[in-house]
């Protein structure tokens, strides 16, 4: 088995289906937060944590039975941190035909026993894939600090008319 990357597959349950007959959005977040974790885990071997959940997109439903496949890859490795894409597909297990549902991509801390940040090993990328999820995962990157930079004056605006 590769280190940066897992699949997980499991046939969706009438308990994780919304009152529309499609699975929950939360239902679809949790599992993408443990092909996540799982991934995390098994390249830095150590317990972690979601730091950060970003640019969720639901393109298409899942139904009840659906067999789910998760794919999830490391794209980049910071000190403690590592970015994950998470792929969702969804099919009719008596067909082939995968349908690509849902993409996410998510930042992992490792943690030591007391819950402190703890390295992990640094990820090179060695294929073409690979190389494109970094770049990808660098630039995301480089964004969301845009992004808070922006939140953070929002924030303030906000706290300074909270007494109005």
């Amino acid at each position: 088995m590769s280190d940066q990357k897992i699949t997980l597959r499991f046939l969706a349950e009438p308990t994780d289906v919304n009152f529309g007959g499609k699975v929950f959005g939360g239902s679809v977040m949790k599992w993408i937060d443990h092909a996540g974790y799982t991934c995390a885990a098994t390249w830095s071997h150590h317990y972690c944590v979601t730091a950060y959940v970003g640019g969720i997109r639901f393109l298409k439903p899942i139904r009840v039975g659906d067999l789910v496949e998760l794919r999830a890859e490391l794209m980049m490795t910071g000190t403690t941190s590592m970015h994950i894409s998470v792929s969702v597909y969804a099919r009719d297990p008596k067909s082939d035909e995968d349908r690509f549902t849902t993409h996410c991509i998510l930042v992992f801390v490792a943690v030591d026993a007391d819950g402190n940040p703890t390295p992990v090993p640094t990820f090179t990328p060695a294929t073409d894939q690979q190389q494109r999820l970094n770049d990808f995962a660098r630039h995301v990157m480089h964004l969301r600090k845009n992004i808070h930079e922006e939140e953070a004056q929002f924030l303030e605006h906000m706290e300074d008319n909270s007494g109005t």
